[in-house]
């Protein structure tokens, strides 16, 4: 059933809000390894794409979240360069990862881009379907653009 206000709470600023705190859950149960707050984001559909084009299932999606963040290894985690597109019920949600890992006592940093795809429906979004993909060095955003830092798994 519709909620007769949907169609103004669609046309409102506060909907592209939600969609940006959406994002930093989305974030912060990654780097928690939280499964059960994770799928509460997810829709029943949801599929992700991986940087290599594999696709996995839902299910498989979230027993890898499990462990997905080790703060041993990802000692610097942040979020950058957010860009939030919101078309009717459905919303593009992109932003750019930076991570340091220790691998072997040295620190490699890279960067990922992703693209959350999001649908509104029963009052809430829901993530249809997440794909990730590496950035090269010469189109890294810059740190002006930064809006979370994680050191370690600490949201700074």
């Amino acid at each position: 059933m519709c909620n007769r206000d949907t169609p103004r709470y669609l046309a409102s600023p506060q909907a592209v809000d939600d969609l940006r705190q959406l994002n930093a859950a989305f974030i912060e149960n990654y780097v928690r390894n939280d499964v059960a707050a994770h799928d509460a984001l997810l829709h029943p559909d949801f599929l992700y794409v991986g940087a290599s084009g594999q696709r996995v299932d839902r299910a498989s999606y979230l027993k890898n979240w499990a462990t997905g963040f080790d703060p041993a290894v990802i000692v610097y985690w942040d979020v950058r360069d957010e860009l939030i597109t919101q078309a009717g019920d459905l919303a593009l949600v992109r932003a750019t990862n930076k991570e340091v890992s220790l691998l072997n006592g040295r620190e490699h940093a890279a960067m990922w881009t992703y693209t959350d795809i999001y649908q509104y429906r029963h009052g809430a979004w829901t993530c249809l379907q997440a794909q990730i993909s590496p950035v090269a060095e010469p189109h890294w955003p810059g740190d002006e653009t930064i809006i979370s830092v994680y050191l370690r798994g600490v949201k700074q």
